[in-house]
């Protein structure tokens, strides 16, 4: 078998971050994480930057020069339009790190790829398998409440806002369910790590 390269994604706030966690520190397996290279992507002095400073005005920055992450998620939640520019923006540079880093690993026998959009940026081709990690809607909402200090209608809304968990999970070749406590949850991710799915 050729290398194992794991797609791991699921919905905002599911328990990604948990299992890759996981998998860094207990199994010691190298993990790239795509909100990482899309914040590398808008750094100061980076060309990304410099194209929505063009699009929006200066007003999108702090008076140091860098991205206000805010107020730029204010335009693009509300906008699917504006959105979607900005990641055909972000999306060229994380797939460049994606490969950059890939190519130091060439011979780690499984290496994680951690890809909140998956399928949205039409990044299943990088990965040999995908892992999707689930829980229940309420328990999902209420993560999200607690975690970015929102209100019911704010986390719903930004739940509602991107692709279907259940549609994901259709496209999985590995469900993680993050129903139950973590003891459960790592046992899961333990299965899935010694058992690669079939055809891949």
């Amino acid at each position: 078998m050729g290398q194992r390269i794991v797609g791991l994604t699921g919905g905002i706030a599911t328990g990604k971050s948990t299992v890759s966690d996981y998998l860094a520190r207990v199994h010691h397996l190298p993990v790239l994480d795509a909100d990482i290279y899309a914040r590398q992507a808008v750094e100061l002095g980076s060309a990304v930057l410099g194209a929505i400073a063009a699009r929006y005005g200066k007003s999108l920055l702090h008076p140091d020069g860098t991205l206000n992450r805010g107020k730029l998620g204010e335009i693009i939640f509300n906008q699917p339009a504006e959105k979607a520019w900005l990641e055909q923006q972000i999306h060229p540079v994380v797939r460049q790190c994606f490969a950059a880093a890939m190519a130091e690993l060439a011979e780690a026998p499984v290496v994680v790829h951690v890809i909140p959009l998956l399928f949205e940026a039409n990044l299943t081709d990088q990965v040999s398998e995908i892992w999707v990690v689930t829980c229940p809607l309420e328990r999902q909402r209420q993560r999200l409440m607690e975690r970015n200090g929102l209100t019911a209608e704010q986390a719903t809304a930004r739940i509602q806002s991107q692709m279907p968990l259940a549609e994901k999970v259709a496209l999985a070749d590995v469900v993680i369910d993050n129903s139950a406590d973590l003891p459960a949850l790592f046992r899961r991710v333990d299965e899935a790590l010694q058992h690669a799915p079939e055809g891949c």
